[in-house]
């Protein structure tokens, strides 16, 4: 049996290098090597109202630009059904029943949650959507009976809930009915991609800390912030030994160099071990290793850049393949509706003789 992938994001904001090394990338590589049986990709809008109430207009406007991030990074919508979570009425039912399955003091104990929380500063003023979008994000993965979840470090405990979820319903609900597939989550293949930290050293890279690279970024904004972004602070002098561990530019240069930019940008090595033993020597200077971070990642962004330029030209043929997306998502995601609640025994339909 082939397998079903499904992965999404939040539109909160453009995506960035964290999203491309974290997710992207390995959706390409499943996208173009992987024999899959279908494959989804969900702009969470209703998610990101969870904790965007109050900005309708921004998570509205930036479903456009993330589905734009996608078809510029190479995602190709022949393949991919990329749809929008509001417009699957079936995943909000289905959301409705796995509430009733999961503790408060359960959705307390998630990793995410709590870090999401610290970040967030709601302190007692957390939305009840917000607390609960661990149980949506359950349903929106099981609805498809997908099997492959490409993910984050970060989102793991999201896996592990859902897996809880499924087995909690399976428990107590004809576990012989096989409602669902179990899913497994797929990380990316490199350490450092899993949670690609921020330019300023601190935390993930993520859109709401603003310490992060967009994939639409001008090649001068790219140059500006790579130019800014965290070393060792104690490398003040070319001269002197620095630290690799926690320098932003070589966790980037680990996520995206490889040896034919040294043949490229940076002749003078032949590799990032050699690159990454001089620096801890001393005597190469974060100037000359960040111009060379800036040369890798122009030459990633570009074409990313170049396409962008062109979809932006015909917005409205991508919302016509969203919403159309979104019809076909609802046809599957119904399916799964009807073979809950027929194991629920809650498909009442079935009590009308001849219906």
């Amino acid at each position: 049996m082939k397998d079903i992938i499904l992965t999404g994001d939040r539109p909160t904001g453009n995506l960035h290098l964290g999203h491309y090394v974290g997710s992207i990338a390995n959706r390409l590589k499943f996208q173009n090597e992987y024999n899959y049986e279908k494959f989804y990709i969900m702009i969470a809008d209703t998610q990101a109202l969870t904790d965007n109430a109050d900005k309708v207009d921004k998570v509205k406007n930036n479903i456009i630009q993330v589905t734009i991030d996608y078809l510029s990074a190479g995602i190709d919508p022949n393949k991919v059904n990329i749809f929008i979570q509001s417009q699957v009425p079936s995943l909000f039912e289905i959301t409705s029943y796995f509430l009733n399955l999961v503790t408060l003091s359960r959705l307390q104990r998630n990793p995410t949650i709590k870090e999401e929380l610290k970040v967030r500063a709601f302190e007692k003023s957390i939305p009840v959507g917000f607390m609960t979008y661990p149980i949506s994000q359950a349903a929106d993965i099981l609805a498809f009976q997908t099997t492959l979840v490409p993910v984050g470090e970060d989102q793991l405990p999201m896996i592990e809930q859902t897996r809880e979820i499924l087995n909690t319903f399976n428990n107590l609900y004809e576990p012989k009915s096989q409602v669902f597939a179990t899913p497994k989550a797929v990380l990316p293949s490199i350490k450092i991609c899993e949670r690609l930290p921020g330019i300023d050293g601190k935390i993930k890279m993520s859109k709401s800390a603003g310490n992060a690279i967009n994939l639409c970024d001008t090649p001068e904004i790219v140059k500006q912030k790579v130019m800014s972004a965290y070393t060792d602070p104690n490398h003040i002098k070319v001269s002197d030994p620095g630290k690799i561990e926690g320098n932003v530019v070589f966790a980037y240069l680990d996520a995206f160099c490889n040896n034919e930019h040294f043949k490229k940008f940076l002749p003078d090595y032949e590799n990032l071990e050699q690159l990454k033993s001089h620096y801890k020597k001393g005597g190469l200077g974060d100037v000359k290793v960040k111009l060379f971070l800036n040369n890798i990642l122009q030459e990633l962004l570009d074409p990313i850049r170049e396409k962008r330029a062109l979809l932006e030209k015909d917005i409205d043929s991508i919302y016509e393949m969203l919403f159309e997306n979104s019809k076909k998502a609802e046809i599957e995601a119904q399916k799964t509706l009807n073979k809950m609640k027929e194991a629920m025994g809650i498909d009442y339909k079935k009590l009308i003789k001849n219906a």
